[in-house]
């Protein structure tokens, strides 16, 4: 039966009351950048729209991920710890999860996925998004996604033919703004997911973005660790006092090659062209007058990568263009994660600590600077609250309460201190987080060490034989934590 007219307008009427003043949200999220990368954070790669949202905004310098990528998604999506689901070591999402796109919509979210997934093969339609473009796999050509069998999609029907002018950093701001300006043009708040895949590897970049680094990165890894380190705390990002992390053990002496100049160039080409197109959305956000009462969200995935994938280029490609195949590697990583120890799949702050800057003009006052511990499932709840809804009594029935911890209060200028510790475990590193101390455990040296963050946050100084009773009480608490979370093989001290 159709709607009689002004029945129908009441509706709209009830419907426009009660999404008016609750903000859009903007979630972004990059893919394995390291923690010094961004300019505002001591890097030397130039980002000046990310910096123009921490001189516009709050910076983060203790804020977690699960260094790595699945395992960071579902939780940023769930508002809890992923459960192990028993498909090949995964974490991801199930039946008994709400994620933040479910709970967001039934108050009028227009709800928007952009970009990487990398969660379950069905898709981010079913899991409360309206709208999804992008790439199902984890990671894929910059130019033509689909190389090597790669899932690319649009609202679940597969993308297989590509623009040869296509870049899909491009492609991906193309439809997140298009989508901003759809749900604009429709009254509504939206919650956008845009989850960019640079600088993931295959590093690819557009020739004149990778001009820009030629030649850059001649005085190598080493000379980089320490140049940023000095900038880091020049900019406040660190203490004056924070000693540089020993060489990592996979580091290997800097000889010059061109060839190791090339992969950095590429890496930062990458993370410029990605900062070019945050300049476009936050230009959108200006042009339709929403900027104001929107929230955008920047952050990182895990720390830098240092995987070396062997990985055969398709056809003959000139390095860095489509079909070539080329990442990082532990050296590069190292010095992305300044001042940090190790990289993305550890639990030291090298794999887990992530830049996160928050830009709401409505709430959050210009350029400050927070040292609260926060985690990625801390959004949800978060969020929740900024569009109206309790964390606790907006979950329905059935469903996980979340576990994470709204900070609302940071965003509206007060304080924020978290009461529950971080928990983090990947292929066997783990690592606990409770108030100043970290407990980390790696899979190779199978011992826990144990710091003190407060005077030691580079974990340069293990505290484990002269407070063992503190390591003991943090180790139970992570082989609990282990338990309830379907971790396999939690073991002890």
């Amino acid at each position: 039966m159709t709607m009689k007219l002004p029945v129908l307008l009441l509706s709209l009427a009830l419907t426009a009351a009660a999404t008016a003043g609750k903000p859009s949200i903007i979630l972004i999220l990059c893919d394995d950048m390291g923690y010094s990368d961004l300019g505002c954070y001591g890097g030397e790669i130039h980002t000046p729209n990310i910096d123009r949202m921490a001189a516009e905004g709050l910076r983060f310098r203790q804020f977690y991920n699960n260094s790595k990528c699945t395992t960071t998604r579902a939780s940023l999506l769930t508002g809890c710890y992923p459960f192990r689901s028993g498909k090949g070591g995964h974490q991801l999402l199930d039946g008994q999860t709400l994620t933040l796109a479910s709970a967001l919509k039934p108050v009028g979210y227009r709800t928007i996925l952009t970009g990487k997934w990398h969660l379950e093969s069905d898709g981010p339609n079913a899991w409360g998004f309206d709208e999804s473009y992008g790439l199902l796999d984890g990671c894929s050509d910059s130019f033509e996604p689909t190389i090597r069998g790669r899932k690319f999609g649009h609202n679940g029907a597969p993308v297989r033919d590509f623009p040869d002018d296509y870049y899909v950093t491009d492609a991906y701001t193309d439809h997140a703004i298009d989508q901003i300006r759809k749900s604009v043009a429709a009254g509504e708040p939206y919650f956008l997911h845009l989850a960019y895949q640079a600088p993931h590897w295959p590093l690819h970049a557009k020739p004149e973005d990778h001009a820009r680094y030629k030649g850059r990165y001649a005085g190598g890894w080493e000379e980089m660790r320490a140049q940023r380190h000095k900038r880091m705390i020049e900019l406040g990002v660190i203490p004056p006092d924070t000693r540089l992390s020993a060489v990592d053990p996979d580091a290997k002496p800097w000889t010059g090659s061109p060839n190791d100049q090339l992969t950095m160039e590429l890496h930062a080409a990458m993370i410029d062209s990605m900062d070019q197109n945050i300049g476009r959305l936050l230009a959108c956000l200006d042009e339709t007058k929403t900027a104001d009462n929107t929230i955008v969200v920047f952050l990182s995935d895990n720390g830098a990568s240092a995987e070396s994938p062997i990985t055969p280029p398709v056809g003959n490609p000139e390095p860095g263009a489509k079909g070539s195949y080329l990442s990082c590697g532990p050296s590069w990583a190292n010095a992305q994660s300044t001042p940090f120890r190790k990289y993305k799949k550890f639990g030291h702050e090298g794999g887990m600590r992530t830049p996160c800057i928050i830009r709401w003009p409505a709430k959050i006052s210009t350029g400050r600077w927070t040292d609260a511990v926060a985690h990625i499932i801390d959004f949800q709840p978060t969020f929740m609250e900024a569009a109206g809804l309790s964390p606790t009594d907006g979950i329905p029935a059935g469903k996980r309460p979340l576990e994470g911890e709204s900070f609302i209060s940071l965003l509206q200028g007060g304080d924020f201190l978290r009461e529950k510790p971080v928990y983090f475990e990947w292929a066997g590193n783990r690592a606990v987080r409770e108030g100043d101390w970290k407990a980390c455990y790696m899979r190779q040296s199978g011992q826990w060490e144990l710091f003190d963050l407060s005077s030691d946050p580079t974990e340069m100084n293990d505290l484990a034989a002269t407070h063992p009773e503190k390591l003991e009480g943090m180790v139970r608490a992570w082989t609990r934590w282990a338990g309830t979370h379907g971790v396999r093989a939690p073991g002890t001290r």
